[in-house]
């Protein structure tokens, strides 16, 4: 009669792979052990990062007389700029009499920083209609104006939204709807900060109160 030698095959093969398995495992963590003992001892390094908003830039645009502006003019003061149109009904006026008010909060100290209002409606506001407009607010808030080119430009680096909307209840006449947030530039022309059209004209003049300090005291961080 012959014996079934099968099983202990088996049981020999599965020794075997069993013990090729602790060989293996016993040489992985020598390796590791090896590995750990060559890196520098002490807390992990961490990694930092650093970035600035993208709002701001070069831009070209047409003071009231027709004069060529451009951000350079503004260079080592900071600069508050706004975005908006003529036939606005509410909210840029409002925004505009916030400015003004914080202008005339800082007196004699208005001329230090630099204020203008960009039309987002070239099509309508001219350079001389767009200027006189915001003249009228304040002497110190220049507007400005530009060929379609320009507008869209400007718009672009400050990642402002403008679209025209057709009025319903006038044929052929329309209004622009846009974001409507007022950007600080230090006097290097960076971005430093934004403001709602509502804000509080203490508050905003206390920001341009420190603007202008730090622009005296040295080269904007």
């Amino acid at each position: 009669m012959t014996k079934n030698t099968t099983p202990t095959k088996f049981a020999g093969a599965s020794r075997g792979t069993l013990l090729l398995a602790l060989l293996i495992g016993l040489a992985a963590g020598i390796m590791t052990a090896v590995l750990l003992a060559t890196l520098p001892s002490g807390p992990a390094p961490t990694m930092q990062t650093t970035g600035k908003a993208l709002v701001g830039g070069p831009f070209s645009l047409l003071d009231a007389s027709g004069k060529r502006v451009t951000e350079k003019d503004f260079a080592g003061r900071p600069l508050l700029v706004y975005f908006g149109f003529t036939n606005c009904p509410d909210v840029c006026p409002a925004g505009l009499q916030v400015i003004a008010a914080a202008l005339d909060r800082l007196g004699d100290k208005a001329g230090d920083v630099g204020v203008v209002f960009i039309t987002v409606d070239p099509e309508r506001d001219t350079p001389e209609l767009v200027g006189k407009y915001a003249a009228s607010f304040h002497k110190h808030i220049l507007g400005l104006s530009g060929s379609s080119d320009d507008i869209a430009a400007v718009t672009k680096a400050y990642r402002v939204y403008a679209k025209k909307v057709p009025d319903e209840e006038r044929p052929g006449d329309y209004s622009v709807d846009h974001s409507t947030f007022m950007y600080l530039m230090d006097g290097n022309g960076e971005y430093t900060r934004h403001f709602p059209h509502s804000v509080d004209a203490a508050e905003l003049a206390g920001a341009l109160t420190q603007a202008i300090e730090g622009s005296a005291g040295g080269p904007a961080s």
